[in-house]
């Protein structure tokens, strides 16, 4: 059947796998993230691997490079990358998924930000280690999510009523009519009952419609998620990192264009020209792609250093 090399990105929703066979031909597979993984370590192992070797669907994977949502420390890394190594005769390599964003977009070195379901910021220094920044879950941080978003509006909500506000303001219409509340003093109940980052997210939207409808408290909590976002990219820098270029993907910062402009005029008022931020246009499985042919050129199965040179790939 050949060889294979392939690209894994494993986000909270979906897992999509892209492979490259020998004759050059890519072919992809997208399934639910939750058909494989349940958050118990070993029913997840096998499972990957099961999912992995029938994508190969015979052929033999010369190199794999996954990017995995929720690793986010080089020890969360390992976890799951030593048993795959054991199983996998290939080069293997397993980052966190904001780590393929500058890959994917033709870059070798670069801050990646995600502003989805989660917030978090990753880069590796010039020595290959790996920082992060952000990623505390929806409960207690994530802000620039789509859940933080939602979090921080009711907060809003809460405050501008107890200061005497009008309940016509549109940010507080918005809230109650999404969460089918007669009273914006129930918001955080309905908050803490929606139980999950995902559910509490898909309400994320209304702050948009709120602040273009004219809410100034709309626009206020779309601002300060954009400086929370910009505030992981100085703590990255604080770290040493390589920062010339950001990379943001993550579905609530390329859906919403108020967020994606007001993180771009942070990013710009703070740092100036010296900083460039790009959006994710490409795929992140596409990354992965990259950093597995790079494994195979170097046939490193070690920390595959390659990946992180500082020069632009051609």
């Amino acid at each position: 059947m050949g060889y294979i090399t392939i690209g894994v990105d494993i986000g909270g929703t979906k897992t999509h796998l892209r492979g490259c066979l020998d004759q050059g031909t890519d072919r992809d597979l997208v399934v639910r993230t939750s058909e494989w993984r349940s958050g118990a370590y070993d029913h997840d192992i096998a499972g990957l691997i099961a999912l992995i070797r029938r994508f190969a669907a015979g052929a033999t994977p010369n190199s794999i490079a996954i990017g995995s949502h929720g690793c986010d420390d080089e020890e969360e890394c390992a976890v799951l990358q030593q048993p795959l190594s054991n199983h996998f005769a290939c080069p293997l390599r397993v980052v966190n998924d904001a780590e393929l964003f500058p890959l994917a977009m033709g870059l070798s070195s670069g801050i990646g930000v995600v502003a989805g379901t989660g917030s978090i910021a990753v880069a590796r220094d010039q020595k290959g280690k790996m920082h992060v920044a952000g990623g505390w879950g929806w409960v207690i941080g994530d802000e620039g999510s789509a859940p933080g978003l939602v979090r921080e509006a009711g907060r809003a909500v809460r405050l501008h009523i107890d200061l005497g506000g009008a309940r016509s303001e549109p940010l507080v219409e918005a809230l109650c009519e999404a969460f089918g509340l007669n009273s914006p003093t129930n918001i955080g109940t309905a908050i803490a009952k929606e139980g999950s980052a995902a559910a509490l997210g898909r309400h994320a939207p209304v702050i948009f419609y709120a602040a273009n409808e004219g809410s100034s408290l709309a626009k206020r909590v779309i601002d300060e998620g954009a400086a929370a976002l910009t505030q992981l990219v100085h703590h990255l820098m604080l770290a040493g990192v390589p920062h010339k270029d950001i990379v943001v993907g993550g579905g609530v910062i390329l859906a919403q264009p108020l967020l994606a402009n007001a993180f771009s005029h942070q990013i710009s008022n703070r740092f100036g020209a010296t900083v460039a931020v790009t959006f994710l246009d490409k795929p992140p499985v596409l990354g992965a792609c990259v950093m597995a042919r790079q494994l195979h050129m170097a046939g490193d199965r070690s920390e595959a250093s390659i990946i992180f040179q500082h020069k632009d790939i051609q």
